[in-house]
């Protein structure tokens, strides 16, 4: 106990330490939101990846399809490097950065209000990223309070509120520059941890053959039949429900606010292509290893008679730690975890509170509002934020999976296409935009109620139709102006003078 509760400590003293020398850092909006533009290629590409990967996938999603397909669930994550950090960071980043420093905007909605040109637009994005933004932050907590349940048999409504108190502190002290300088050690930390989990959880079923031949030997039941050996098998027992989470948790990056913000702040395109190269290879490790740890769940967790875990699904990945690691090594995991999750937490925290102080009070309500109450409402904010989804993750009843599946199918839903067929078309239009928020929001919620399909399934579908629906609706409705819209695309087509040195003319 004395060696887990001191591996807390020492993580809380330095992520409290860095948010107190960035708050040094911060004179003003433009350095607690982007960090002053000035982010380099390994600070933004572990932002982008320790953003992406939390308790969520970690503890959540992790433990619940690798449950439901096996070994073959690594493929979610090798999808997660090559679509959602990879393509992400080669068809975004580029175009990301210049557009929005052209348009000078910080946040998705302002994104939408000056591409689109239409306040509308910004209201209605504001409102979907607050909403739909909380459900995620709530899972994360519920995914940090399951370790930490297990590993200090601590109530996890204590573990919630003392993981939200850490992350106020560093966030509200030192914005965007804090969470960047955490993000940083705290990929380290997840990378050595999820190599350290992925020997340890082999290890302790005779090695990686042994463990594949007892996990073999389990019977999956599909539509078609009972299936031997499915779960060591290329695709598992549900290819197509496998897709669905591939989709889900690899596209989405595209259209999520806080996986698009780092795109806004990194200093110049040498760092982009750098940040690409670091954030792929940090997917494929995180991601890749928590998926195939993931997968050897059904050894360590007992099926009940419908075929689930007996430990509920958020109960696989802290019942299988417990079993297969020493005290020390289950702090190595504590501070893993944290540091998976916090830096997710900041993210959600900094895109939510400033989407609301920017696009909603500002924008709306306080259009000359001054730099200092910008910041102190962006502040206070923050810990609202944190608030509500600390009482939305004090439900017990909600899985992790589902609460990601909510946000992620939504906010990706309605922004994943407008957002970038906006970087690349001029043709795009309004209604096009609205019709993409009101279907990729629309779908989600109307399965909350209906149930027609499972959750992330849903989110997939969100997506994959408002990508299809965009150019559709854009080719059908008004353009809009050319002249409005060739200014926003001016940036693409700066031309820059040369001096010639020396040339050589024909004789």
């Amino acid at each position: 106990m004395v060696v887990k509760i001191l591996c807390i400590v020492v993580f809380a003293a330095v992520t409290v330490l860095i948010g107190v020398i960035s708050s040094k850092k911060v004179k003003g909006v433009g350095d607690f939101v982007l960090g002053g533009r000035n982010i380099g290629p390994w600070f933004s590409a572990f932002a982008f990846g320790t953003s992406y990967f939390s308790a969520v996938i970690f503890v959540g999603y992790a433990g619940r399809f690798g449950w439901n397909y096996g070994v073959s669930a690594t493929w979610i994550g090798l999808a997660n490097a090559l679509i959602g950090s990879c393509l992400a960071w080669l068809v975004l980043g580029r175009r990301t950065r210049v557009m929005t420093k052209h348009l000078d905007t910080s946040t998705m909605p302002e994104f939408f209000e000056k591409r689109y040109n239409s306040k509308a637009l910004k209201l209605a994005a504001a409102i979907i990223i607050f909403v739909f933004l909380v459900p995620y932050s709530a899972s994360i907590y519920k995914g940090l309070s399951g370790i930490f349940e297990m590993a200090f048999n601590v109530k996890f409504e204590y573990c919630i509120i003392a993981m939200a108190l850490l992350t106020a502190v560093y966030v509200i002290l030192g914005g965007y520059v804090a969470a960047a300088l955490n993000d940083f050690i705290q990929g380290i930390v997840m990378l050595i941890g999820i190599g350290v989990v992925v020997w340890k959880v082999l290890s302790g079923q005779g090695g990686f053959t042994a463990a594949l031949a007892t996990l073999s030997q389990q019977t999956a039941e599909t539509s078609g039949g009972a299936l031997h050996g499915a779960f060591t098998s290329f695709f598992g027992p549900d290819p197509l429900g496998l897709l669905g989470v591939m989709i889900l948790t690899s596209l989405g990056t595209w259209g999520l606010p806080q996986m698009v913000h780092k795109f806004y702040s990194i200093s110049d395109e040498k760092a982009i292509r750098k940040g690409t190269i670091i954030s792929t290879l940090f997917a494929v490790v995180v991601a890749g290893g928590s998926y195939f740890m993931g997968g050897f769940g059904r050894l360590y967790v007992e099926a009940d008679a419908a075929g689930n875990p007996v430990s509920g699904f958020d109960g696989i990945v802290p019942s299988m730690l417990s079993g297969a690691l020493s005290d020390l090594m289950i702090g190595i995991i504590l501070v893993l975890v944290l540091s998976a999750s916090m830096s997710t937490l900041s993210s959600l925290v900094i895109s939510s509170s400033s989407t609301v102080t920017l696009d909603l009070i500002k924008g709306f309500f306080a259009p000359k509002m001054s730099e200092k109450k910008q910041m102190w409402t962006i502040r206070i904010l923050c810990a609202f934020f944190i608030v509500v989804s600390v009482v939305l993750a004090l439900d017990k009843g909600a899985l992790i999976s589902n609460l990601m599946a909510i946000s992620w199918g939504a906010l990706a839903g309605a922004f994943l296409a407008p957002f970038m067929y906006g970087l690349f078309s001029k043709r795009v239009t309004k209604a096009a935009v609205w019709v993409s928020f009101a279907g990729g929001v629309g779908l989600v919620v109307l399965n909350l109620f209906l149930k027609f399909t499972e959750g992330t399934t849903a989110g997939a579908l969100a997506m994959v139709g408002t990508l299809i629906i965009v150019p559709i609706v854009s080719l059908i409705t008004p353009r809009m102006n050319k002249e409005y819209v060739d200014g926003c695309f001016s940036c693409y087509e700066e031309k820059v003078e040369a001096k010639v040195t020396h040339s050589l003319t024909d004789l």
